[in-house]
């Protein structure tokens, strides 16, 4: 009884000080965590820290036109649709219903301490890659093949998630997938896209831009390589232009198993393993994996 009151005499608890700056509350959060317990918070199945009293959370969850996955929710049109009417206006409120979906259906989970897959409130969505080929499958979850109406649906769903509370967010939305990434399946998962500079500034990154302004809580990095380097491990996507040129701030996310992508035979084969994939794309900017190649980051702390 003595051992478990000096342990819990340690720990710092006024990072859950909602008066105190959020950055003074994250310093005294992440001074607190061993190494490994700072590699497991960039997993998307992240565990509970309960000596300090934080939950397991699971950054995966799905909206693409409503919530998915979650048990019963309202089904809206597919996205490509809901482009057509051309309406952000429209869009906006339809994406406000859904957060709205989220939150209740999140404080369910939270009461009856479910805590999995597709029971959060991050959301990856909206697609705001460019819809080039009609032959691309998932073509249907984007908005088009415009940039500009892309941009103003994407907008409009991030708006309509995240809400407009001056403290909180409602939810968070993501812009995926971060960058050149319009088909095909099939050599997802090995495709280098080279593009033009024209095109990559005039066609692929506007969208991105636009969201980024508009404070996207989430930005998803995708499977294709661009220029020879995988998307999750090039830092001038992730570095030069997101954070530095655009300023954003937040969560840099890899698409699932991408980092997988990085040295698996017959993807992209431009790192030798898991650790060295692991490392790479987090010094590029990828802060929360989908996946488990960070957790060989584990046989690299020895």
């Amino acid at each position: 009884m003595l051992y478990l009151f000096f342990c819990l005499s340690e720990v710092d608890l006024s990072f859950r000080d909602p008066d105190l700056d959020i950055n003074k509350r994250v310093d005294i959060l992440v001074s607190q965590l061993t190494p490994e317990e700072k590699i497991l918070q960039l997993m998307n199945q992240s565990p509970a820290i309960e000596r300090l009293g934080i939950p397991p959370y699971d950054w995966w969850n799905e909206a693409l036109h409503g919530i998915a996955r979650s048990g019963n929710a309202t089904v809206f049109p597919q996205a490509i649709a809901l482009a057509a009417t051309f309406d952000p206006v429209q869009l906006k409120k339809s994406y406000s219903l859904i957060s709205d979906e989220a939150r209740a259906l999140y404080h369910k989970f939270q009461k009856t301490k479910e805590y999995d897959r597709y029971k959060g409130l991050t959301f990856w969505t909206p697609n705001i890659n460019i819809f080039r080929d009609p032959r691309w499958g998932r073509g249907q979850e984007t908005y088009g093949e415009d940039p500009f109406l892309t941009s103003s649906m994407g907008v409009a769903v991030v708006e309509g998630l995240q809400g407009n509370d001056k403290k909180y967010f409602k939810t968070h939305a993501c812009a995926k997938h971060f960058a050149v990434h319009s088909g095909s399946e099939a050599n997802r998962h090995r495709f280098d896209a080279r593009v033009s500079r024209r095109d990559l500034w005039t066609t692929y990154l506007p969208s991105f831009e636009k969201l980024v302004k508009a404070n996207v809580q989430e930005v998803m990095c995708a499977y294709n390589s661009v220029d020879g380097l995988p998307a999750c491990g090039n830092s001038e996507l992730l570095t030069t232009i997101l954070r530095e040129r655009w300023g954003y701030k937040s969560i840099v996310t890899s698409d699932c198993y991408a980092i997988d992508d990085f040295y698996l035979p017959g993807h992209h084969t431009t790192h030798v393993n898991a650790s060295n994939a692991s490392i790479s794309a987090i010094l590029a900017g990828t802060d929360i994996e989908c996946g488990y190649s960070f957790l060989s980051m584990f046989a690299a702390l020895k």
